[in-house]
């Protein structure tokens, strides 16, 4: 028979300090660490109850070996043990100040750091223009695209924006809001002209999508004319009126407005719309003549300047311009004016839904100063 040879006696671990057990416990528990060292905090809070190696190599999933390497770093320099040593690696090839020249050209106009006759940046013209600042510097196209990923920076795109310069934007548009969240008596209509539609027919016939393959609408077209949808919503109901006329003159819309009158003949009539030069008076008192004629039983609400998104017909028009205009093709202007007049019917026999507006507006200045 041979000889039985003993293992290596057990080291035993414990017990520990209440300071390093709770230290111990929140490097295992955390999900916001170094995976790593929380594996290996718990692999040190196994060996204080049971000092068998294999027995928590096994409970956590990893070699004997590992066990003991780190719990006899444990032992020698304690928590701190725990974590990797810095390493040295190769040292960087891309300085710092690389790195912030490359983000702060990204951040510019080409034309600002000599590219002529370009607007916005790509990754190959910032890398070309930043070798030519600094033919010493030895940098790939990668790793100016790694130095912008990582600055979550993408200078080749570029978005539209609009700000509103209205002074007196908060308070328009908490008038606004609140009309549609809490109406007073009466009906709150939303008035807007949708400009522009044109009757373009189509060179050849639209193909719907395929199996395998996207629907397609011809590229070549003709103009039949152009119309202009005048278009009330009401926000209780998203019921909507609306007439296509040839123009979009304010005796077009004074004459959509005694149209509006005579569908609310009685109550209070509260008009959302944008201020566009027909909405306001003129030099005829257009809208104080209007309101004259009709008991006063109108008031305007005007929306800041440049946000008409606070217009609610706005949706409206958006449905229009997709379910209608968008990829059909127009033999005439009787035509355009058939389809939309008839989408108008359609959708407030069938699909009529008044939309959920959840912007409140903004807060006063007394409750954000309590605030």
């Amino acid at each position: 028979m041979g000889m039985f040879h003993p293992g290596p006696p057990a080291v035993r671990i414990g017990p520990l300090a209440d300071h390093v057990n709770r230290r111990l416990r929140h490097l295992a528990q955390t999900r916001r660490g170094d995976p790593a060292v929380a594996l290996r905090a718990r692999m040190i809070r196994m060996l204080v109850f049971d000092s068998c190696v294999t027995r928590v190599a096994s409970g956590v999933g990893v070699d004997p070996k590992t066990v003991r390497l780190w719990r006899d770093r444990f032992l020698q320099g304690g928590i701190s043990a725990l974590y990797d040593l810095p390493r040295s690696g190769r040292p960087p090839r891309i300085t710092d100040v690389d790195r912030c020249e490359i983000i702060a050209m990204a951040c510019g106009r080409p034309m600002d750091f000599g590219v002529k006759y370009r607007q916005a940046w790509t990754v190959d013209s910032l890398h070309e223009r930043f070798r030519e600042r600094h033919p010493a510097v030895k940098i790939s196209r990668t790793s100016v695209l790694r130095v912008l990923n990582t600055g979550d920076l993408r200078p080749h795109r570029m978005q539209c924006w609009m700000h509103s310069p209205d002074p007196d934007f908060r308070a328009k548009a908490t008038e606004i809001c609140k009309l549609y969240r809490s109406p007073p008596p009466g009906v709150v209509l939303c008035i807007d002209e949708k400009t522009g539609m044109q009757a373009l027919s189509r060179r050849f016939r639209t193909k719907w999508p395929a199996r395998g393959r996207p629907g397609r609408w011809e590229f070549e077209y003709r103009r039949n004319g152009t119309r202009a949808l005048l278009a009330a919503l009401e926000v209780g109901t998203a019921r909507v009126y609306g007439e296509v006329r040839r123009t979009r003159t304010a005796a077009d819309l004074v004459e959509f407005m005694e149209a509006i009158a005579r569908r609310y003949p009685r109550g209070p009539v509260h008009i959302v719309w944008d201020n566009l030069n027909i909405h306001h008076e003129g030099k005829d008192a257009r809208w104080t003549a209007f309101n004259k004629r009709h008991g006063g039983r109108f008031r305007f609400h005007y929306t800041p300047l440049h946000a008409s998104w606070v217009n609610q017909v706005e949706l409206f028009f958006a449905k229009v311009q997709k379910r209608v205009l968008r990829y059909n093709s127009f033999p005439s202007v009787t035509a355009l004016s058939k389809a939309v007049l008839g989408f108008i019917d359609h959708w407030n026999r069938v699909e009529r839904v008044p939309f959920r507006w959840t912007f409140g507006g903004y807060p006063s200045e007394m409750t954000t100063k309590a605030a």
